[in-house]
C-alpha cells in the first residue's frame, strides 16, 4: 500500500499550515467569513473532490477524442447543524465547455469518475485512526 503524509503547524490560534514531503504548503483558518485569508479545512475537503474528479472528467473526455476548453466544477456541501458540522450531502456540478462532447457522455464520464475513479470521493468513507502524545517545552 501506498502512503502519503502531510504535516499540519499551528501559526496562531485559527491559523495552520500543512506541507506535505516536497515542501508544497498550504495555508488554512478558521476565521469567520469576514476575517477569512485562506481556506478552511472543510472547505478543502469540498476543494479536494472536486478538484480529485476533475483530473479524471478531463481525462477521460480527452480519451475519447473530445475538446476540453474548460471545466468548472461547483461543488456544495450541507453541514450538520450539530456539533460535528459533517457534511451531511455534497453536491457537484460539473460544467464543460466543449465544441464537440454530448451531454449524454460527459454524464457517462462524471459518474464513473466521482463513483469509480476520484479517490477523494472514497476517502469520504475511509476508517481513521489516530493517537497523541505530549512533549514538554524546553
Amino acid at each position: 500500500m501506498a502512503k502519503r503524509n502531510v504535516t499540519v503547524r499551528m501559526k496562531a490560534d485559527h491559523e495552520y499550515e500543512a506541507v506535505n514531503p516536497q515542501g508544497n504548503l498550504v495555508k488554512i483558518d478558521m476565521y469567520d467569513p469576514q476575517d477569512k485569508k485562506a481556506q478552511s479545512p472543510m472547505d478543502l475537503v469540498l476543494s479536494a473532490l472536486g478538484s480529485c474528479a476533475s483530473v479524471d472528467a478531463v481525462l477521460m473526455m480527452k480519451k475519447k477524442r473530445k475538446t476540453v476548453l474548460d471545466l468548472i466544477v461547483e461543488v456544495e456541501g450541507i453541514r450538520n447543524d450539530g456539533v460535528p458540522a459533517y457534511f451531511t450531502d455534497i453536491n457537484l456540478n460539473f460544467v464543460l465547455i466543449s465544441p464537440d462532447a454530448k451531454e449524454e457522455e460527459f454524464a457517462k464520464v462524471v459518474a464513473l469518475s466521482v463513483e469509480k475513479y476520484c479517490s477523494v470521493a472514497s476517502s469520504l468513507k475511509a476508517t481513521i485512526t489516530f493517537s497523541s502524545e505530549v512533549k514538554t517545552a524546553e
